[in-house]
This record gives C-alpha cells, sequence and structure tokens, in this order.
C-alpha cells in the first residue's frame, strides 16, 4: 500500500452510475438486505444538507455511500470485498494500470489473506493512490474548462 493516510477523489460519475457489488459471502440476511438495495442517486437525494452541496461535497458523500452499502455491520470491508468494490466501481481508473510495479503492489496487498477486514480510511486511501497513478488523471487534467 501506499503509506499516506486520507483524501478522496471526485470519482461521482462513475461511482453512480455503477451500483455496488454485492458481498462476497452470501448469507440469507445478506441476500435479503441486497434486495432492499437503494440506488446511490436517490441515497443521495435523501440527504437534505446535500441539497445545495457542491460536487465536490457530493462525490465524497458518494464515496462513502458506495463503501457502506458494501461494508459489514462493522464498517469494514474484507480485503477481496475491497478488490471487487474497486474494479466494479472504479474501474476506469484502474484500466491500464495492471503493469505499473504500485499498482501491482497494492493489488498484491489486496490478494493476500483476502478475508481479513479493512476500514473506510485505509479503502480511502487505496481509491486516492489509484487515482494519482492512472492514466486517466492526466485525461481529467486535460479537459478544457473555459471556451
Amino acid at each position: 500500500m501506499c503509506g499516506c493516510r486520507a483524501s478522496v477523489s471526485s470519482t461521482k460519475q462513475c461511482l453512480v452510475n455503477n451500483p455496488a457489488p454485492a458481498p462476497t459471502k452470501k448469507s440469507p440476511l445478506a441476500a435479503a438486505d441486497m434486495a432492499k438495495r437503494i440506488s446511490i442517486a436517490k441515497q443521495l437525494a435523501s440527504i437534505k444538507a446535500l441539497g445545495k452541496g457542491s460536487d465536490l461535497e457530493k462525490a465524497f458523500a458518494t464515496v462513502v455511500l458506495v463503501y457502506n452499502n458494501s461494508a459489514d455491520p462493522e464498517g469494514k470491508l474484507s480485503k477481496g470485498e475491497t478488490k471487487s468494490l474497486l474494479q466494479t466501481q472504479f474501474g476506469a481508473f484502474m484500466q491500464g494500470q495492471e503493469n505499473k510495479p504500485k499498482y501491482q503492489e497494492i493489488i498484491s496487498a489486496l490478494d493476500e489473506e483476502p478475508e481479513s477486514k479493512i476500514d473506510f480510511e485505509d479503502f480511502m486511501i487505496l481509491l486516492v493512490s489509484l487515482t494519482l497513478m492512472s492514466d486517466l488523471l492526466q485525461q481529467i487534467k486535460n479537459v478544457k474548462t473555459t471556451k
């Protein structure tokens, strides 16, 4: 892992358009819970304080909701679930990174002891690390902001 502690990327569009994956372990309770899952967009809309919030605030809230929708009752994800969540919800940032040593280090760490748990802060570190090394970040930086 990268060793830093906290921050976030604005991945609202990617996260809003892709629902959170189901947990890897399917208990009857988890299966029933997934059938009742409310979309991220509806969850965001229900947060009154975000009604007039900035795009950045909504992006942060989206990341929190995506994580929480996949986390266990203690608010943690297994490393295996984390890898799956990152691949499904953050795939555009991860695409093309497979040959980079830092990417391989992060994925290897998730593959080791896939049942061990990580908390939200560690998830955010992974998210920021993957964002910073992504080829997509440079494309985003190059987007025209004026006419």
